[in-house]
């Protein structure tokens, strides 16, 4: 497979948002805040604002609402945050899972689908206790199938796949801007 692959060819969509997708551990957030810096734009962590509209953490909704109460939550986050212009979105991990916001993601903005290995992911995550999904016995396993489901779902909506396999965050910035033709404002 080539990397970077593009269903846009070079240039952003007129909507002028970009969206960051892809697996936990992947560098969505660092990468989107060197993606906003660079561009003058607002970065914006869904995740992050769930917590701050509920006053809650991400294991706390889990915990008392479910997978199924976050992911309702989520969607209207994202249904929300996508109609922003001049923003970097970096979401949640298995905000894809939901058509609705797939749809939203992919026809408000430009979707940039962060590839980042299980093997990697692991490393990246494995002393987080801030992830729900990855209390289990097993955190490999559930990483491996988790990838496994949502893999064919970031792929759907990306207009731009990046692994983030090599370089550092600036750097792949950088390559997320090159790639869309983007030249930074400062």
């Amino acid at each position: 497979m080539r990397w970077p692959v593009s269903k846009v060819g070079l240039g952003l969509r007129s909507e002028g948002s970009i969206f960051l997708v892809g697996p936990m551990g992947a560098g969505k957030t660092t990468i989107g805040r060197f993606l906003a810096d660079m561009l003058s734009w607002r970065f914006i962590d869904s995740d992050h604002e769930i917590e701050l509209k509920t006053g809650a953490s991400i294991p706390w909704i889990f915990e008392k609402e479910g997978e199924d109460g976050f992911r309702r939550r989520e969607e209207a986050m994202i249904a929300e945050l996508t109609q922003q212009r001049n923003v970097v979105l970096a979401t949640g991990g298995g905000a894809v899972m939901r058509r609705a916001n797939r749809l939203a993601l992919q026809s408000r903005g430009t979707v940039v689908y962060l590839y980042t290995p299980v093997a990697m992911q692991i490393d990246r995550t494995a002393h987080d206790r801030n992830r729900p999904l990855l209390q289990t016995a097993n955190p490999e396993a559930r990483l491996r199938e988790l990838f496994d489901l949502r893999d064919p779902l970031y792929r759907e909506i990306a207009d731009l796949i990046i692994p983030t396999t090599d370089g550092s965050a600036r750097e792949l910035a950088q390559k997320i801007m090159q790639t869309l033709g983007l030249a930074p404002l400062k």
